[in-house]
């Protein structure tokens, strides 16, 4: 049964005063070491996947992003060669929002929508992201119209490049991980992809200001990692 308005709105709800408690910025600021160590593995690794499914070069390919923060992965796409006329993001968070289109190139779309509900034509993005969406949202429904939107607007041999916790964070309710059977369960009948990154953020955290090398070597042991990375595509391309 889809999610009714009312569940849409709370949920909605539910996230906004979660992230409103989320004073710490420099925590996912790239002058911190340790979260600087962590997004250029997961630009590696989201490069990789580009180049082996041939999405490249990226000028001519049409980019979503749900869930698209400030902004700093639009412009991470930006660099890798895309056009600013052809990406597109989208966030709850109106203050996000904000952020984003003052930060961003013009001629990029930055809207304020509930990405299980996007007001976007179908079959019309060569790649679809996501980073840390999903465990924020804890409606089973809600994640599923989620899923189910980014598969309607991909193209047919479109890629959905997928980054998020599959453990959750015992200290913080308002997060729940994804494990790959969920993932598998979220989008049926496709190709899904996946291999543990990540190093633990706590760990990570710790060792990063002293030793990157230590940090490198200790996130090539897949139960030391806490996301997934991987790539979601419609089956009918196999």
């Amino acid at each position: 049964m889809p999610a009714s308005a009312e569940s849409l709105k709370a949920e909605e709800s539910r996230i906004r005063a979660a992230y409103a408690t989320r004073r710490n910025l420099y925590l996912y600021s790239r002058f911190n070491r340790a979260c600087l160590f962590m997004v250029e593995e997961r630009e590696r690794c989201f490069l990789e996947a580009l180049s082996r499914y041939r999405c490249v070069p990226l000028a001519t390919k049409k980019i979503l992003e749900i869930g698209c923060g400030t902004g700093d992965l639009l412009r991470d796409f930006v660099q890798w060669g895309a056009n600013p006329e052809n990406v597109t993001g989208v966030d709850v968070l109106p203050d996000r929002v904000s952020e984003a289109t003052r930060l961003c190139p013009p001629g990029m779309r930055i809207q304020q929508a509930n990405a299980a509900n996007l007001d976007l034509p179908n079959d019309c993005f060569d790649v679809v992201v996501q980073s840390t969406v999903f465990t924020s949202v804890l409606d089973l429904r809600i994640k599923k119209e989620i899923a189910s939107e980014m598969c309607r607007v991909l193209k047919p041999d479109g890629l959905i490049l997928w980054y998020d916790f599959h453990v959750s964070n015992p200290s913080n309710p308002d997060v729940k991980g994804v494990k790959p059977q969920e993932i598998r369960t979220l989008f049926p009948e496709c190709d899904i992809r996946l291999q543990r990154i990540t190093l633990a953020p706590p760990l990570t955290r710790l060792l990063a200001p002293y030793s990157w090398l230590t940090c490198y070597i200790l996130s090539r042991i897949p139960w030391l990692c806490t996301h997934y990375i991987g790539v979601i595509r419609k089956s009918r391309n196999l």
